[in-house]
């Protein structure tokens, strides 16, 4: 681990440069702070995933397992959604906030340890959980996402009922814009949670006590599953207001968090 602990070493000092020209291109909306950004965070990519390509063939099982892994693979999945975003969209105050969300994300990952507490089994190197976990990664990134857009449409909703026109305003996409991409964010994450975990019962049931549907990571993922499709089902039939449905949107993904950091409650979620 020491001789690449340099590339993670680097990336949290380029990716904290990159937030900060961010913040000064949000402040002052500089295109040239602006593209020296956008650069530093592609470097940070590059960095993100040559450590995790390293960490792959260093260790005997694919590096999304412990608490570190799975925040630092979070990590890589916002840097790699901001690219995305800036290239088909280019809406730079998302990129910032997700940005900002990644960073915190991939600083904390400094604090933990970053081999598993106990050997990993040959169990948990099934693809059936990796996928399980990759799956949940993932839809936690279009939740993320959904969580800024919705953060996005209350803001600029609380500016245009004060009349507050502001260079900040200019520089947000639409309500209409915000509302749909929120839409679109949790109708990706819904059906990749859905599946994950599936895959994860299918998994538990093969290897864990038949009462591990009361585990309490079980239990609240299951809790955020429903609280994410029930939202969507009020987006699809329109029967409830909207800012309410960004609000609920923000609360959803206090849940999700609740449930992602409180892993060592539950009895087979806290190998790390």
């Amino acid at each position: 681990m020491a001789e690449v602990r340099w590339i993670y070493d680097l990336t949290i000092f380029l990716y904290a440069a990159s937030v900060l020209f961010y913040f000064n291109d949000f402040l002052q909306s500089n295109r040239k702070v602006n593209r020296l950004a956008f650069g530093l965070l592609v470097v940070v990519w590059a960095l993100q995933t040559a450590f995790f390509v390293s960490q792959t063939i260093m260790k005997t099982y694919f590096p999304v397992i412990t608490l570190f892994e799975t925040l630092f693979f979070y990590s890589w999945v916002l840097v790699s959604l901001s690219l995305a975003i800036h290239y088909f969209f280019r809406i730079d105050l998302l990129v910032f906030f997700t940005n900002i969300i990644g960073f915190v994300v991939l600083v904390m990952s400094m604090f933990l340890p970053e081999t598993p507490i106990v050997a990993v089994s040959s169990v948990l190197q099934s693809e059936l959980l990796l996928t399980h976990v990759t799956l949940a990664m993932f839809s936690y990134g279009a939740f993320s996402l959904s969580l800024i857009f919705s953060g996005m449409y209350l803001l600029q909703h609380k500016m245009l009922k004060e009349r507050r026109w502001t260079p900040l305003l200019r520089r947000l996409p639409s309500l209409d814009q915000l509302e749909s991409y929120a839409y679109r964010m949790n109708m990706l994450g819904v059906p990749m949670l859905l599946l994950s975990i599936v895959l994860g019962i299918i998994w538990a049931k093969m290897v864990l006590p038949d009462k591990f549907m009361l585990d309490a990571k079980v239990v609240l993922s299951l809790i955020v599953l429903a609280s994410y499709s029930f939202w969507v089902y009020k987006r699809y039939r329109d029967t409830m207001p909207i800012r309410k449905m960004q609000i609920w949107n923000i609360l959803a993904f206090a849940l999700l968090l609740i449930n992602f950091f409180g892993a060592n409650t539950s009895t087979f979620h806290s190998w790390w």
